[in-house]
């Protein structure tokens, strides 16, 4: 009997892992048709008496047409070492974990790439067992797809606001122009929302979102400009 059971969970775990490997190196080249965050959405705004639209604004771009103010703008918002890490910013977690230690208020350290391996690949939700998967996705994007890959595929699923899901249906939403012509600031004002899109507007920014986007701004330029990412764009 107990033969049979490990045989059963042995194939299951091949399986899985077979069909992980498969997805991941299958998105290297072909965008994701929507992800689980994009269904998740859809069926809250079809059950909600508030929403009048469950409609989920999508349009996936290239990287080559979206504007060259974009990517550093949401890696100066969010995740400043990711030309140079794998995957894993262990100095950010390490100040995350002393500072949460201090403060009632948990703070992050999530890399791009554990972004887009939890918003392409897995379910909302902050248990260890989704972590894990997080943990092991981000290690395959890192090593199948490459930097220049994961920073693409963020900037098309990221969510930017309300059921608005990638760069080009925010700036056509929001800036009636496509993602090619975004201007700096207003890639830096798009960035200033991500950590919460549902709260922060864009086209109704609060004080904190203007000063987040100052700031964002002032990064782009202590970066050295868009020649910081020249090298995971070759």
């Amino acid at each position: 009997m107990f033969k049979k059971v490990f045989k059963i969970v042995l194939k299951f775990l091949v399986f899985s892992f077979i069909f992980s490997l498969v997805s991941v190196i299958s998105l290297r080249w072909i965008p994701p048709l929507f992800t689980p965050l994009m269904l998740q959405r859809k069926i809250e705004a079809m059950f909600s008496e508030k929403t009048k639209s469950s409609e989920i604004f999508y349009d996936w771009v290239a990287y080559d047409e979206i504007s060259v103010s974009m990517p550093l703008a949401v890696v100066a918002a969010e995740d400043q070492n990711f030309p140079v890490h794998f995957g894993f910013d262990f100095q950010a977690i390490e100040k995350a974990l002393e500072k949460n230690k201090k403060s009632k208020k948990v703070r992050g350290a999530s890399t791009i790439s554990q972004q887009v391996a939890k918003n392409v690949f897995l379910w909302s939700g902050r248990t260890w067992v989704r972590k894990g998967f997080e943990v092991y996705f981000t290690l395959l994007i890192e090593f199948f797809w490459g930097k220049k890959r994961i920073l693409e595929v963020y900037l098309n699923v990221a969510e930017m606001g309300e059921r608005v899901f990638g760069v080009e249906a925010a700036a056509q939403k929001f800036f009636k122009k496509p993602a090619k012509k975004l201007s700096n600031e207003q890639a830096a004002l798009i960035a200033a929302v991500l950590p919460n899109p549902l709260r922060f507007k864009v086209l109704a920014p609060s004080n904190y979102v203007l000063k987040r986007k100052n700031s964002i701004l002032n990064q782009m330029n202590s970066l050295g400009g868009t020649a910081y990412l020249k090298e995971i764009e070759k």
